[in-house]
């Protein structure tokens, strides 16, 4: 590797060393998306996501291949992978595997495909195990609660008990009526125990407030509940 590296630093960068550590990022890169899909199973994530994760690091391979300044290609590949999140809220796991990306495109456009084989599998080892273990997974889940019920109801310590015995916290966050006064929406925000059947807390609510529409619904989605 080091030939690459003086070729590289030199200006003389032919088209096999080229290939070679395009060719490399790239499959590099299909690698870390790989196992972005593996930790993101049970989660929701965009197709065009895991194909910048793929582009990502030919792009910077190809920024410090054309610019022989280091630290300015880097400071421009960062500028362009990063500028995505300047805007859009994103997981922060979702930023670090941007970064994930870029380390190995600067591996390959500095010509040190080893180290970058030998960081991908460290590091994917070791996200993949803590993924597996569930490291650092609350033990609950926050969440917020919609209960609908009737105007000739008391709602007042009506549900206490169920969410007594189904979350550590629970807050009453808002009431409104609907339907012309007809009813009462009720809003909470609850801290859901992991080991609770979600069915039966929600069966347990409707048996107490008429079999009306009850919502369980994650806090980053909360303001769709508000809807009408």
């Amino acid at each position: 590797m080091p030939d690459i590296f003086n070729s590289i630093l030199n200006g003389t960068t032919g088209l096999g060393t080229f290939l070679i550590c395009i060719i490399s990022s790239v499959i590099f890169g299909i690698l870390i998306s790989i196992v972005y899909i593996l930790t993101h199973r049970k989660e929701s994530y965009s197709q065009s996501y895991v194909m910048s994760i793929i582009m990502l690091p030919g792009i910077v391979s190809l920024i410090i291949l054309l610019i022989n300044d280091t630290s300015k290609a880097l400071g421009l590949a960062g500028a362009f992978s990063l500028v995505r999140f300047r805007s859009v809220p994103g997981d922060p796991k979702d930023i670090a595997y941007i970064f994930f990306s870029m380390a190995v495109g600067v591996s390959c456009g500095l010509g040190y495909i080893a180290f970058a084989v030998i960081f991908i599998i460290i590091l994917s080892a070791f996200i993949l195990v803590l993924n597996t273990i569930k490291y650092g997974a609350p033990k609950t889940s926050s969440m917020t609660l919609k209960i609908t019920v009737p105007e000739n109801l008391n709602y007042q310590g009506l549900f206490d008990n169920v969410l007594n015995a189904n979350t550590v916290s629970w807050r009453l966050k808002r009431v409104k009526t609907v339907d012309f006064g007809t009813l009462f929406d009720l809003v909470y925000s609850i801290e859901l125990k992991n080991d609770v059947d979600q069915k039966k807390f929600i069966d347990s609510i409707r048996t107490l407030n008429g079999n009306l529409n009850v919502t369980l619904i994650l806090y980053k989605y909360d303001d769709q509940i508000y809807a009408k």
